[in-house]
């Protein structure tokens, strides 16, 4: 794809080469291998240093500092009630923007690993990882009310106290942000959405 400049109208300002750097690489293809899903936003949650970034193009476009987590802490197989966040990948399977929690985009949770690993441990029966299994092939949400436990996502703070937040993981296990940061995040998150959280 070829670009072309126009020279610039009498009595206007002249292209500087950083403006022209900037457009050229606006237009110029995407590397090699690069699909439309490497240019999705996606979220990356770090549960180390308590930070959220929204990635695009294999980097940071956004990243949000000072999160809170589950009360519980992180576990890769948590459980109803214990109050975890749940390490591993998920979807955004619905926005709530009438949330108490100000907005709230949840989780596909449990995923079909989750499920096969709680299945073999023998935290739930083959009935309901099948329901969950059948619920994510379907594209619906898995079944919430499982002894993995269910309702986990990203949301703000409703009407919290934002001095709780800054200084405790105080969630039931889902991870929350500001009112503020929540409303900006919206701009980037989508029924689809691909979260990671390690």
């Amino acid at each position: 794809m070829s670009a072309r400049v126009a020279a610039p109208a009498a009595g206007s300002v002249p292209w500087t080469l950083p403006a022209l750097l900037a457009l050229l690489a606006l237009l110029a293809p995407a590397p090699a291998g690069a699909s439309a899903g490497d240019r999705e936003p996606w979220i990356l949650v770090d549960t180390q240093t308590h930070t959220l970034a929204v990635m695009q193009d294999g980097r940071p476009r956004r990243v949000f500092r000072n999160i809170a987590l589950g009360r519980g802490g992180v576990a890769r197989l948590r459980r109803r009630g214990d109050g975890t966040t749940p390490l591993g990948e998920y979807h955004i399977a619905w926005i709530n923007r009438k949330s108490r929690f100000h907005i709230f985009f949840g989780f596909d949770y449990p995923n079909a690993e989750l499920a096969r690993e709680a299945l073999a441990r023998g935290l739930i029966d083959r009935a309901t990882y099948e329901a969950i299994r059948r619920a994510l092939a379907e594209g619906r949400v898995p079944p919430q009310g499982t002894a993995l436990g269910g309702y986990l996502g990203i949301h703000g703070l409703g009407r919290g106290d934002p001095l709780i937040h800054a200084r405790f993981n105080w969630t039931q296990g889902c991870i929350a942000l500001t009112n503020e940061e929540i409303e900006e995040l919206a701009h980037w998150v989508r029924v689809g959405t691909r979260v990671l959280i390690r």
